[in-house]
């Protein structure tokens, strides 16, 4: 025979109700195909494979045939509850919570192990849901972005908590500087300390037993990065999070750190004074709200969606778009035509060919901002492109208002224009008439497929986050 474990365990069930509807007890049995009854008792509690010949002596002595005890039906409803509680017992998903097996015994009732079995169904159930990366992901970001559309992507709590604790650190007016950033962490409990081992899966690690904020040694120049990221460890703390349950708490955790962050390196005050005061000069410029606060392009772009609907009644879009064209980051509240899947989800979705955020790749000046009007089906926009590179190649940060709101912008005189009818694919998406005749059947292109579709987040206490790293990553720098 060639059982497998799960087979094993049907047997044994299957030996165990023939023998005790014959009213035998192991002895009984054992005595009746000469082996002993400890013996017997292994190969019903799916401990060991039985010869043919035993099962043969088996079958005769409780009056059944062989074929019956090697069926693959268990014999009753109780013996089916104990087989799905062992199969379940020794899943990976659960094994891996280093919890003790419960032994099932005569004395427990059926309604007891249904219940344990519900537990163990909701378990992977849980571990299902939390696997299903682009699914899961792909709609809780989408929601996610739809519910801040509906606030202008303007938090006024998180805001005014960022503005205190600049205020509690002395921070006046002008970029952001390392120092009160450290001032900061002091007045939390923590110290920031900066290494070259960081785990691969984090970006920071906060130790809340020693008050440290473990940092990479290096990040965006000029800093911006290490700022951003300090910060957004304290945000954990100040804004009282605990390890999410599930994508949803995950990403919104994420939004908010990023928010507070932001709040810092730009403070609401100060950057709507700037916004107000390029509006009524007609110059508002993403580079200048840039220099302004010593931040990356495309954090001032972000910003600015954040305080320019709230506080100068501006609808505008903020694209960062890959290489390829893929969006990678977006936010709009003035109904610029995106593309978008069955789930609503943008991410991920190329952008029309005709728009700023690609045209701008083809400038052979590509260090300075590109300025263009594009005619969409919802009317005209006007956008301000910079592409800039990353470890992860090349992409561009577009910042767009409707035709009328572009007075008050620098570059609004451009003569760069371009037409989009997409979604409809004849835009950009399909190739003209005489070259698809003439390639149609001729032509296989073999697609590229990204590897993180097929990857989840690592399970531990924080989604993610390999914990065994983190944990030994501490015990390292414990000591020290």
């Amino acid at each position: 025979m060639a059982s497998t474990g799960l087979e094993l365990s049907t047997l044994g069930h299957r030996i165990r109700h023939r023998r005790t509807q014959a009213a035998l007890t192991l002895d009984d049995l054992g005595a009746l195909v000469g082996v002993a009854g400890s013996q017997l008792s292994l190969i019903e509690n799916g401990k060991r494979e039985p010869k043919l010949s035993l099962l043969q002596a088996i079958a005769e002595a409780t009056g059944t045939q062989v074929s019956d005890l090697i069926s693959g039906e268990p014999p009753n409803g109780r013996a089916a509850l104990e087989i799905e509680l062992e199969r379940a017992q020794n899943s990976s998903v659960f094994r891996q919570l280093g919890i003790a097996p419960i032994r099932v015994t005569k004395g427990m009732s059926d309604a007891t192990i249904e219940s344990i079995l519900g537990l163990h169904r909701e378990l992977v159930r849980r571990e299902s849901e939390a696997i299903a990366t682009p699914e899961e992901a792909r709609r809780a970001n989408t929601e996610l972005r739809l519910r801040m559309r509906a606030q202008n992507n303007h938090l006024p709590d998180i805001e005014q908590l960022a503005e205190k604790q600049l205020k509690a650190a002395g921070h006046v007016s002008g970029a952001l500087t390392h120092r009160t950033v450290n001032i900061m962490a002091e007045r939390l409990g923590f110290e920031l300390i900066y290494v070259d081992d960081l785990p691969h899966s984090t970006r920071s690690v906060t130790d809340l037993e020693h008050g440290r904020i473990y940092l990479p040694p290096a990040s965006i120049p000029g800093g911006h990065g290490l700022r951003s990221m300090a910060l957004q460890a304290m945000a954990h703390r100040l804004l009282g999070h605990t390890p999410p349950t599930s994508y949803a708490d995950f990403l919104q955790q994420r939004l908010e750190i990023n928010y507070f962050a932001a709040c810092c390196l730009i403070p609401e005050t100060a950057g709507t004074a700037f916004l107000q005061q390029a509006k009524k000069d007609r110059n508002l410029a993403v580079e200048d709200f840039r220099d302004a606060f010593g931040v990356t392009h495309e954090a001032a772009g972000m910003r600015m969606t954040n305080l320019m609907t709230v506080h100068l009644g501006m609808s505008l879009h903020f694209l960062r778009v890959d290489e390829t064209g893929a969006i990678t980051r977006v936010y709009e509240n003035d109904d610029l035509p995106l593309p978008m899947d069955v789930t609503g989800a943008v991410e991920g979705q190329p952008v029309c060919q005709r728009f700023s955020a690609r045209i701008a790749f083809t400038q052979h000046n590509r260090t300075t901002e590109h300025y263009q009007y594009t005619d969409t089906p919802a009317g005209t926009y006007w956008c301000s492109t910079q592409t800039g590179s990353s470890t992860d190649g090349g992409f561009s940060v577009t910042v767009g208002v409707p035709f009328d709101d572009a007075r008050w912008w620098r570059g609004r005189e451009t003569s760069h224009r371009a037409q989009s009818t997409c979604p409809d694919e004849s835009c950009c998406r399909r190739a003209p008439a005489d070259i698809a005749e003439r390639w149609s059947g001729k032509a296989w292109p073999s697609a590229r497929v990204h590897t993180h579709m097929f990857s989840p987040l690592p399970r531990g206490n924080f989604p993610g986050v390999d914990d065994g790293e983190v944990y030994e990553f501490l015990d390292r720098h414990a000591s020290q």
